[in-house]
């Protein structure tokens, strides 16, 4: 038998779903182009994990190393979202956002752009979408050679300065695919909190060089 058709008042709660996880996405962007921690926070649930590239941790966490790598490197940013899928399943949803980021650099080349996808389980709790669960991906980047596509460090404009407990954390972790193996096809989306202890280490070994 054929499913039902849902109700107007179904189709609706949906879309005012959708609209919720896409300015939750919003707000993320626009509190790190604005140096804004609140707006940045008011994006994730406090006990979600992000894997950022060289960056596994706490959205505290996060906004600290953000912050402090776009402060000390860049005069000026942009993050722009593209196309975005949405997975809702009750009060949890998987979206799948793609990104592209510009950035006006302090030294070097003048300009940084750059594009991925933000992989994103996202919880509904107390009636508000947020963020419990975050793979950032790197898919390209404006570079002089082409990358190493088993090399992740190839997409950050700082690998030829990158230490080498950084580089092999990062390669460690996950990149994209080009097959279900990428981490948009995970249901449920998590992020192995031993990623962030290894964080932790990797972050005292280059504190100590």
């Amino acid at each position: 038998m054929a499913s039902a058709e849902p109700s107007l008042e179904q189709k609706v709660a949906e879309l005012w779903d959708r609209e919720q996880i896409r300015q939750c996405l919003v707000r993320y962007c626009r509190g790190v182009d604005r140096f804004d921690r609140a707006l940045i926070l008011s994006a994730f649930h406090p006990d979600c994990l992000d894997e950022h590239g060289k960056f596994v941790g706490t959205p505290e966490e996060f906004v600290e190393w953000a912050l402090g790598q776009h402060g000390a490197a860049h005069l000026s940013h942009q993050h722009c979202l593209l196309n975005q899928t949405v997975e809702i399943e009750g009060d949890t949803a998987h979206s799948e956002t793609y990104f592209m980021f510009v950035c006006m650099n302090r030294k070097g080349k003048p300009l940084t752009l750059g594009g991925g996808r933000y992989v994103d389980r996202l919880d509904k709790r107390d009636g508000e979408w947020r963020i419990a669960a975050r793979v950032t991906l790197r898919d390209w980047s404006m570079m002089d050679e082409i990358p190493d596509m088993d090399d992740l460090t190839s997409f950050t404009s700082t690998r030829a300065i990158l230490p080498e407990p950084v580089k092999a954390f990062m390669n460690a972790g996950r990149g994209p695919a080009r097959d279900p193996s990428d981490p948009s096809y995970d249901r449920p989306l998590t992020v192995d909190p031993s990623r962030r202890d290894g964080y932790l280490e990797m972050m005292e070994k280059t504190e100590k060089v």
